[in-house]
């Protein structure tokens, strides 16, 4: 007649269930999007559901007529800290290679998660802005140089950088393999992969 199992039994949840929002904070060209795709298919491989929330996409979809401006960005970086946080809610690894460039709004980000007791990791790829320019993988700085746009974020626009994120990636020595392997060290050492 004892058939009952402990509470404590059905609550576990494996660290596969356990969700999580990442995000990679950095300057256009840093890498953060190749190191979270890179990292995606190592978790996937594992078992975890995962979801990269790409900058570009997100804007096009989900921030479709915001601009640039400070207030444009921080409303863009809301948005997407608010589907990480649901995501990352309901057992998913949400990936965010996302420039976020002000830290109040990373702040912002973090509370919510903080709030909802999800769990929530900062990664700055400091990539010299020397290096991103020569990456250069959208055009973007050459673009600045020729004059043809403003507002690019760690040349004529602020980046705040963290002061003290979860991670500090310095992609420019290390190949993506090792970025994406710090990184699961740190998923690891948290107890989230």
């Amino acid at each position: 007649m004892t058939h009952h199992t402990e509470p404590t039994e059905k609550k576990q949840m494996s660290v596969s269930d356990q969700g999580a929002t990442v995000w990679l904070t950095g300057l256009p060209s840093a890498g953060k999007t190749t190191i979270a795709y890179a990292l995606a298919e190592r978790l996937r491989d594992e078992g975890h559901r995962v979801e990269v929330l790409d900058g570009d996409e997100i804007r096009e979809f989900l921030s479709a007529g915001l601009g640039f401006s400070r207030e444009d960005r921080h409303t863009n970086v809301q948005r997407i800290g608010f589907v990480a946080e649901l995501l990352a809610s309901n057992g998913v690894k949400a990936l965010v290679p996302v420039i976020a460039p002000f830290a109040d709004s990373r702040e912002g980000v973090r509370g919510r998660h903080a709030a909802e007791g999800t769990a929530y990791l900062e990664v700055h790829v400091a990539t010299p802005v020397e290096v991103c320019s020569e990456r250069d993988v959208k055009g973007l700085y050459a673009k600045q140089a020729a004059g043809e746009i403003s507002g690019l974020t760690g040349v004529d626009d602020p980046y705040e950088a963290p002061g003290s994120p979860d991670l500090r990636i310095e992609s420019h020595t290390q190949t993506v393999r090792e970025s994406a392997s710090a990184l699961h060290a740190l998923l690891t050492e948290r107890g989230l992969a």
